[in-house]
Protein backbone atom coordinates (compact mmCIF):
# COMPACT_ATOMS: atom_id res chain seq x y z
CA UNK A 1 0.00 0.00 0.00
CA UNK A 2 1.66 3.57 -1.22
CA UNK A 3 1.91 6.08 1.92
CA UNK A 4 -0.75 8.07 -0.34
CA UNK A 5 -3.25 5.02 -0.14
CA UNK A 6 -2.66 4.91 3.99
CA UNK A 7 -3.18 8.21 4.51
CA UNK A 8 -6.74 8.10 1.90
CA UNK A 9 -8.09 4.89 3.43
CA UNK A 10 -7.09 6.26 7.59
CA UNK A 11 -9.20 9.80 6.98
CA UNK A 12 -12.08 8.01 5.07
CA UNK A 13 -12.50 6.18 7.51
CA UNK A 14 -12.26 8.74 10.45
CA UNK A 15 -14.76 10.81 8.48
CA UNK A 16 -16.79 8.27 7.49
CA UNK A 17 -17.22 7.68 11.20
CA UNK A 18 -16.58 11.02 13.28
CA UNK A 19 -19.73 12.31 14.94
CA UNK A 20 -21.87 14.99 12.82
CA UNK A 21 -22.41 18.90 14.82
CA UNK A 22 -20.06 21.13 15.62
CA UNK A 23 -17.00 20.37 18.48
CA UNK A 24 -17.55 16.85 17.58
CA UNK A 25 -14.03 16.25 16.30
CA UNK A 26 -10.98 16.95 18.17
CA UNK A 27 -9.93 20.33 16.26
CA UNK A 28 -12.70 21.64 15.10
CA UNK A 29 -12.71 24.66 17.38
CA UNK A 30 -15.35 27.26 16.37
CA UNK A 31 -13.37 29.92 14.09
CA UNK A 32 -13.63 32.49 16.82
CA UNK A 33 -10.90 30.43 18.14
CA UNK A 34 -9.10 29.71 15.52
CA UNK A 35 -8.99 30.98 11.99
CA UNK A 36 -10.24 34.24 13.19
CA UNK A 37 -7.01 34.47 15.17
CA UNK A 38 -4.89 32.93 12.63
CA UNK A 39 -6.17 35.19 10.29
CA UNK A 40 -5.37 38.75 11.80
CA UNK A 41 -1.38 37.24 12.16
CA UNK A 42 -1.51 36.63 8.62
CA UNK A 43 -3.71 39.99 6.72
CA UNK A 44 -0.99 42.04 7.74
CA UNK A 45 1.39 40.41 5.64
CA UNK A 46 -0.75 39.88 2.43
CA UNK A 47 0.66 41.34 -0.15
CA UNK A 48 -1.88 40.65 -2.59
CA UNK A 49 -5.46 39.80 -0.51
CA UNK A 50 -7.14 39.53 -3.68
CA UNK A 51 -5.76 36.70 -5.08
CA UNK A 52 -7.66 33.28 -4.47
CA UNK A 53 -7.58 31.72 -0.50
CA UNK A 54 -6.62 27.87 -0.80
CA UNK A 55 -7.62 26.02 2.92
CA UNK A 56 -5.02 23.40 2.55
CA UNK A 57 -6.80 20.16 4.68
CA UNK A 58 -10.03 21.81 5.08
CA UNK A 59 -11.72 18.84 6.80
CA UNK A 60 -15.67 19.33 7.36
CA UNK A 61 -15.24 22.81 6.36
CA UNK A 62 -15.57 24.67 9.70
CA UNK A 63 -12.48 27.34 8.62
CA UNK A 64 -13.24 27.17 5.28
CA UNK A 65 -16.14 28.77 5.59
CA UNK A 66 -15.61 31.44 8.47
CA UNK A 67 -12.38 32.40 5.65
CA UNK A 68 -15.10 32.62 2.64
CA UNK A 69 -17.10 35.34 4.44
CA UNK A 70 -13.54 37.44 4.11
CA UNK A 71 -12.42 36.87 1.07
CA UNK A 72 -13.70 36.63 -2.45
CA UNK A 73 -12.78 33.50 -3.33
CA UNK A 74 -11.92 30.60 -1.30
CA UNK A 75 -11.06 26.97 -2.16
CA UNK A 76 -11.22 24.06 0.56
CA UNK A 77 -8.80 21.47 -0.19
CA UNK A 78 -8.52 17.91 1.16
CA UNK A 79 -7.17 14.49 0.72
CA UNK A 80 -10.23 12.77 2.15
CA UNK A 81 -13.99 12.55 -0.09
CA UNK A 82 -15.86 12.19 3.02
CA UNK A 83 -14.47 15.43 4.53
CA UNK A 84 -15.16 17.02 1.26
CA UNK A 85 -18.76 15.64 1.59
CA UNK A 86 -19.64 17.26 5.12
CA UNK A 87 -17.97 20.58 3.93
CA UNK A 88 -20.45 21.10 1.10
CA UNK A 89 -23.58 19.77 2.83
CA UNK A 90 -22.57 22.36 5.64
CA UNK A 91 -22.62 25.15 3.17
CA UNK A 92 -25.61 24.83 1.01
CA UNK A 93 -25.08 28.46 0.00
CA UNK A 94 -21.71 27.43 -1.69
CA UNK A 95 -19.77 30.24 -0.08
CA UNK A 96 -16.96 28.37 -0.66
CA UNK A 97 -15.73 25.67 -3.43
CA UNK A 98 -13.93 22.25 -2.43
CA UNK A 99 -11.64 20.30 -4.49
CA UNK A 100 -9.90 16.80 -3.49
CA UNK A 101 -6.36 17.26 -3.37
CA UNK A 102 -3.49 14.86 -2.96
CA UNK A 103 -0.80 17.69 -0.97
CA UNK A 104 1.91 15.07 -1.78
CA UNK A 105 1.38 14.93 -4.95
CA UNK A 106 3.09 17.24 -7.05
CA UNK A 107 0.41 16.83 -10.49
CA UNK A 108 -2.28 17.60 -8.29
CA UNK A 109 -0.54 20.85 -6.75
CA UNK A 110 0.01 21.87 -10.38
CA UNK A 111 -3.33 21.21 -12.01
CA UNK A 112 -5.06 23.42 -9.35
CA UNK A 113 -2.48 26.20 -9.45
CA UNK A 114 -3.49 26.33 -13.15
CA UNK A 115 -6.86 26.67 -12.50
CA UNK A 116 -6.49 29.32 -9.85
CA UNK A 117 -3.20 30.84 -10.91
CA UNK A 118 -1.38 32.46 -8.11
CA UNK A 119 -3.16 31.69 -4.65
CA UNK A 120 -2.56 32.45 -0.93
CA UNK A 121 -2.53 29.46 1.47
CA UNK A 122 -3.80 28.46 5.06
CA UNK A 123 -2.99 25.29 6.12
CA UNK A 124 -3.45 24.12 10.20
CA UNK A 125 -2.23 21.42 11.74
CA UNK A 126 -1.32 19.17 8.60
CA UNK A 127 2.45 18.45 8.70
CA UNK A 128 2.51 16.99 11.61
CA UNK A 129 -0.07 14.58 10.37
CA UNK A 130 2.66 13.74 7.52
CA UNK A 131 5.30 10.72 7.30
CA UNK A 132 8.61 12.50 6.86
CA UNK A 133 9.06 11.60 3.68
CA UNK A 134 6.14 13.43 3.00
CA UNK A 135 6.64 16.89 4.84
CA UNK A 136 8.59 18.80 2.23
CA UNK A 137 6.51 17.36 -0.79
CA UNK A 138 3.81 18.90 1.06
CA UNK A 139 5.74 21.82 1.62
CA UNK A 140 6.37 22.30 -2.19
CA UNK A 141 2.63 21.68 -2.66
CA UNK A 142 2.17 24.82 -1.19
CA UNK A 143 4.80 26.61 -2.75
CA UNK A 144 3.07 25.86 -5.68
CA UNK A 145 -0.74 27.19 -5.03
CA UNK A 146 1.58 30.26 -4.42
CA UNK A 147 3.41 30.97 -7.32
CA UNK A 148 5.23 34.24 -6.88
CA UNK A 149 2.68 36.72 -5.35
CA UNK A 150 0.60 34.30 -2.76
CA UNK A 151 1.74 33.76 0.74
CA UNK A 152 0.92 31.35 3.53
CA UNK A 153 -0.21 30.80 6.85
CA UNK A 154 1.03 27.66 8.63
CA UNK A 155 -0.09 26.77 11.71
CA UNK A 156 1.71 23.69 12.97
CA UNK A 157 1.96 22.06 16.11
CA UNK A 158 4.99 22.51 18.25
CA UNK A 159 7.18 20.26 19.29
CA UNK A 160 6.32 20.76 23.19
CA UNK A 161 3.03 19.41 21.94
CA UNK A 162 3.75 15.91 22.25
CA UNK A 163 4.60 15.49 25.60
CA UNK A 164 1.08 17.04 26.69
CA UNK A 165 -0.68 14.73 24.05
CA UNK A 166 1.06 11.15 24.96
CA UNK A 167 0.26 12.42 28.31
CA UNK A 168 -3.35 12.78 27.61
CA UNK A 169 -3.44 9.39 25.58
CA UNK A 170 -1.55 7.26 28.31
CA UNK A 171 -4.13 8.19 30.98
CA UNK A 172 -4.97 5.52 33.29
CA UNK A 173 -8.42 6.13 32.35
CA UNK A 174 -7.72 6.02 28.47
CA UNK A 175 -7.41 9.33 26.70
CA UNK A 176 -10.23 11.53 26.05
CA UNK A 177 -13.49 10.38 23.97
CA UNK A 178 -12.20 12.86 21.10
CA UNK A 179 -8.66 12.41 21.07
CA UNK A 180 -9.17 8.44 21.04
CA UNK A 181 -10.41 8.21 17.67
CA UNK A 182 -7.68 9.65 15.92
CA UNK A 183 -5.36 7.57 17.43
CA UNK A 184 -7.32 4.56 16.56
CA UNK A 185 -7.38 5.65 12.81
CA UNK A 186 -3.85 5.76 13.10
CA UNK A 187 -3.60 9.69 11.89
CA UNK A 188 -1.86 10.43 15.52
CA UNK A 189 0.38 13.76 15.28
CA UNK A 190 3.94 12.90 14.37
CA UNK A 191 7.23 14.45 15.52
CA UNK A 192 8.15 18.00 13.88
CA UNK A 193 10.82 20.01 15.35
CA UNK A 194 10.16 23.72 15.87
CA UNK A 195 13.52 24.00 14.04
CA UNK A 196 12.50 21.50 10.77
CA UNK A 197 9.76 23.95 9.95
CA UNK A 198 12.19 26.80 9.07
CA UNK A 199 14.35 24.43 7.04
CA UNK A 200 11.43 22.82 4.98
CA UNK A 201 9.43 26.58 3.48
CA UNK A 202 13.42 27.62 3.13
CA UNK A 203 14.25 24.25 0.77
CA UNK A 204 10.62 24.70 -1.12
CA UNK A 205 12.31 28.50 -2.07
CA UNK A 206 10.36 30.20 0.19
CA UNK A 207 10.96 33.26 3.21
CA UNK A 208 9.93 33.33 6.16
CA UNK A 209 8.39 36.65 7.13
CA UNK A 210 7.00 36.65 10.52
CA UNK A 211 6.71 33.73 12.70
CA UNK A 212 5.23 33.26 16.35
CA UNK A 213 3.77 31.20 19.31
CA UNK A 214 0.18 30.73 20.37
CA UNK A 215 -1.88 27.82 21.36
CA UNK A 216 -3.97 25.49 19.30
CA UNK A 217 -7.35 25.17 20.57
CA UNK A 218 -9.26 22.14 20.87
CA UNK A 219 -12.99 20.93 21.48
CA UNK A 220 -11.72 18.59 24.20
CA UNK A 221 -11.62 19.21 27.63
CA UNK A 222 -9.85 17.59 30.87
CA UNK A 223 -11.40 15.53 33.65
CA UNK A 224 -12.05 18.62 35.85
CA UNK A 225 -13.47 20.81 32.63
CA UNK A 226 -10.33 22.73 31.47
CA UNK A 227 -10.53 23.02 27.92
CA UNK A 228 -7.50 21.53 26.16
CA UNK A 229 -4.73 23.55 24.71
CA UNK A 230 -1.84 22.51 22.85
CA UNK A 231 1.39 24.21 22.14
CA UNK A 232 1.93 25.25 18.42
CA UNK A 233 4.05 27.82 16.18
CA UNK A 234 2.59 29.80 13.42
CA UNK A 235 4.86 30.86 10.09
CA UNK A 236 4.14 33.26 7.44
CA UNK A 237 6.28 32.86 4.10
CA UNK A 238 6.50 33.61 0.42
CA UNK A 239 8.46 33.78 -2.36
CA UNK A 240 9.80 37.25 -1.21
CA UNK A 241 10.20 38.92 1.63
Amino acid sequence: MSVTSRYREAWEAFWREAPDGPGEVFWDAGPERTAAVHLALFEPHLTAADLPLVDLGCGNGTQTRYLADRFARVIGADLSTAALDRARRADPGGRATYRLLDAADTTDAETLHADLGDANVYVRGVLHQCEPDDRLRLVHTIATLLGERGRVCLVELAEAAKPVLMGLAQSPTGPPAKLAPIFRHGIAPGEVSDAAVPRYLRAAGLTLVAEGELPLITTEHTADGTRIELPSRWYVAGRTA
